[in-house]
């Protein structure tokens, strides 16, 4: 069974700094390309960050291009989101998501699978 979990949300003042892990169970992620989204209350999802099969391409949204950064361990079937100089516009839960295929994408219609998500609130 495919299990993404999130984890490393929080309460955080603006300015600060959180990193996030994806811990996976149930198969290797190293044939897949993966993702973060986020969902603040009443929006849609939005994708945030994306990593190729090998960690050779990575595409980010421009909200947070030059803040966050994703990356991956696949010997520990981890995925990362370290995110710098947080604003309270970035408050959303946050997800984890593995793509169909190995490449990167921003298009959530090509992740098959997804964690329960962690929260990350960011105060002024």
């Amino acid at each position: 069974q495919v299990q993404l979990v999130e984890s490393g949300g929080g309460l955080v003042q603006a300015g600060d700094s959180l990193r996030l892990s994806c811990i996976t169970s149930g198969w290797s992620i190293g044939n897949y390309g993966m993702g973060w989204f986020r969902q603040a209350p009443g929006k849609e999802r939005q994708f945030v960050a994306a990593i190729s099969w090998n960690g050779a391409s990575t595409i980010y949204a421009d909200s947070v291009k030059g803040r966050f950064t994703i990356s991956r361990d696949n010997a520990k079937n981890a995925v990362y989101l370290q995110m710098n100089s947080l604003k309270p516009e970035d408050t959303a839960v946050y997800y984890c998501a593995r793509r169909k295929f190995g490449g990167v994408s921003s298009d959530s219609g090509g992740y098959a699978s997804w964690g329960q998500g962690t929260q990350v609130t960011v105060s002024s």
